[in-house]
Formats: C-alpha cells, structure tokens, sequence
C-alpha cells in the first residue's frame, strides 16, 4: 500500500484531502515531522491562506529542507492550492517571496473588474473548466490528468494565479475575467493542481488517484 504524507503547516483543509485517499485505499498521514516526510513513498503539500505565511511556516518548522530532499530523492510530490504555488520561484502576494523553486513560475493576482458589465469577483471561487493548451497534447496522458477530458470542471478558491510562462511545465490552463492562469503543472517529480482535487467529485478523486498510482 501506498504510503502519502500530508504536510501540515497550519494551513488548509487537510482532512478532507486525508479523506479523499482513504476513499482511494492510500494509506495517508497527516504530519508536521520532517522525518515522516522523507519516509513517505508520496508527499502532498495543500494549503489556504497567505504565500508569505506559507513559507515562513514551512522554514520555521524544517519541512522545507524535508521537502527539498524529498525532490532529491525523485519521491512525488503535489501542490494543492497555495501548495501548487509554494512550488514555484516567487510571489508578488503582499510583497515579493521566494518560494521553494521546485516549478519555474511567478505568482500574481487576478486583475480587479473594472467593466460593470464583467460582474466577476475576486476570489475566484467557484467550478472552473480547465483546458489542454497544445504544448500539452503529449503529456497529459502521462500524468495526473490522465483520464480527465479537457474542458473537466474543477472547484477553484484562490485570489492569485500562477502566470503562464510558455515553460514546458504547463498542463492544464484556466481562464477568469481577464486573465489566463496555470491550473495544473508538473515537471518530473513535481506536479500542482491550483483547484481542489478532494473537492472536484470524480474526476478530481481521479486526479488523486493517478498521483496515488502514478
């Protein structure tokens, strides 16, 4: 049986994502031990709430440097939400940050509505559809989105977005109001989902399930 670690750091909904991969037959912990980290087979990082304060965490209680050597041993690891954008280079939330730099990446906030006839609101939360950009066309079969049709809707709660780049990283993308973001990334070991998988139905109990079984 597969054995997920679920990082805790003081922020997300850690045990519906817990329930979700018992519903799967994983056997998953929820853990604040570096050591329980590295000795995992798979690593999921969630999360909701500040970058800033994400990180901080992260460094305070050593899960950083856990998360970086699990990356160095090749162990999967996925982003849920502010986990996906704790993966990349940095953040333009309240200042800029520096996040672990596992994915190439900036991470920016929605462009405010100034057309009243828009009428979208930020956050953005609510099911979004994601699609298959053409560079993705080989990929997405080979990864955690195996089995999920472009065009899937997921259930989406976040109020900055992980900038498309044109990196090879991109495997899904999304769009609201007036911009363009990064929904699911992966590169080697690494993936990030900005939806909540556990909270999606199926099709994102699907997307756990590949990570579980990938």
């Amino acid at each position: 049986m597969v054995n997920v670690a679920i990082v805790d750091y003081g922020l997300g909904n850690l045990f519906s994502i817990q329930r979700a991969f018992d519903s799967l037959g994983a056997n998953s912990c929820i853990t604040e031990k570096p050591e329980e980290l590295t000795a995992a087979d798979k690593i999921v990082l969630p999360g909701v709430g500040a970058f800033e304060e994400g990180m901080c965490r992260l460094r305070k209680n050593g899960l950083m440097e856990a998360l970086i050597a699990v990356k160095v041993m090749g162990k999967p690891i996925l982003g849920i939400c502010l986990g996906m954008q704790l993966l990349m280079s940095e953040s333009e939330e309240n200042g800029l940050h520096s996040g672990l730099d596992f994915l190439t990446g900036r991470v920016v906030r929605f462009t405010p509505c100034i057309n009243p006839d828009e009428r979208y609101k930020i956050p953005h939360i609510c099911w979004n559809s994601i699609q298959r950009p053409d560079e993705a066309e080989d990929t997405w079969s080979r990864s955690v989105l195996s089995g999920i049709p472009g065009g899937a809707f997921m259930y989406f709660a976040h109020s900055y977005y992980v900038e498309i780049t044109g990196n090879n990283d991109l495997l899904a993308k999304t769009s609201y109001g007036v911009d363009h973001f990064a929904s699911v990334v992966q590169k080697d070991n690494v993936a990030g989902c900005q939806f909540h998988p556990e909270r999606s139905g199926e099709q994102g109990l699907q997307i756990l399930n590949n990570f579980v079984n990938g």
